[in-house]
C-alpha cells in the first residue's frame, strides 16, 4: 500500500554547551517528546555571533560533553555540523546548508524565549520567518507579546529552567558540588581535563 511520505521534522536547538547541563536536556527532551518534532538534534556551535567569544571552551569538548550527555537520550542527537561553516556561525547559514544536505528533513528551529525577544537583532530573521517554524520555550521574565500569533511560532509548555552553563562555570570554579545539575559523565568528563578552574 502506498502511504504518503511526510518529511521528519527534526527540531534544531543550537547552543554553545559550555557545558552542556539538565536544563538543556530537559528541554530537548520535551521538545523532542512531547511536541510534533520527530527529532532534536543539539547543534554545538563553535561561536555565537551575538556572544564574547573570550569564555569559551574548546568546541570539541564542548562537543564531547554534549555526547556523553545525550548517550542514551530518546530521539536526540548531537550534530557538529557548524564546525565546518564560516566562523562566526550565523543560523540562516547553517539552515541553508542543511536544507541542501539533508532533503528529506523539514526543519525547526528551537529557541528561547530570551532569544525570540532579540530576534529581529539575527541576520536574515525575516527569511527565516518565512522558510522555518520556531518553537518556543520559556523564559523567565522574556516579553513576547509582540509574536504571539505569528503563524511560524509555536510557544510550548517546556518546563521553566532557570539554570545556565556561566552558573556551573562559576560553582565548579569555586569548587561546589554540581551533582544533579549536569550528568554524571559530564562532571567526570569536566573534572578530568580540570576544566573550568
Amino acid at each position: 500500500m502506498w502511504t504518503e511520505y511526510r518529511k521528519l521534522k527534526t527540531g534544531l536547538f543550537f547552543g554553545s554547551y559550555n557545558p552542556i547541563h539538565t536544563g538543556h536536556l530537559i528541554i530537548a527532551n520535551y521538545m523532542a517528546n512531547h511536541t510534533a518534532l520527530d527529532e532534536v538534534w543539539l547543534v554545538v556551535s563553535p561561536h555565537n555571533p551575538l556572544k564574547d567569544k573570550s569564555g569559551l571552551t574548546n568546541m570539541y569538548d564542548r562537543l564531547e560533553m554534549a555526547k556523553l550527555a545525550t548517550e542514551n537520550a530518546e530521539h536526540i542527537r548531537v550534530s557538529d555540523i557548524e564546525f565546518a561553516l564560516p566562523q562566526p556561525s550565523y543560523t540562516i547559514d547553517t539552515l541553508t546548508y542543511l536544507h541542501e544536505k539533508y532533503p528529506e528533513k523539514e526543519f525547526v528551529l528551537i529557541m528561547g524565549a530570551d532569544n525570540l525577544v532579540s530576534f529581529k537583532k539575527w541576520k536574515n530573521y525575516e527569511v527565516l520567518l518565512k522558510n522555518y517554524q520556531i518553537y518556543v520555550y520559556p523564559r523567565p521574565g522574556a516579553d513576547v507579546t509582540e509574536w504571539e500569533n505569528h503563524p511560524a511560532i509555536t510557544f510550548t509548555n517546556t518546563p521553566l529552567m532557570e539554570i545556565s552553563s556561566t552558573f556551573i562555570r562559576k560553582a565548579v570554579k569555586e569548587k561546589k558540588n554540581v551533582q544533579f545539575f549536569l550528568p554524571d559523565k559530564v562532571v567526570d568528563f569536566i573534572e578530568g581535563k580540570g576544566m573550568y578552574r
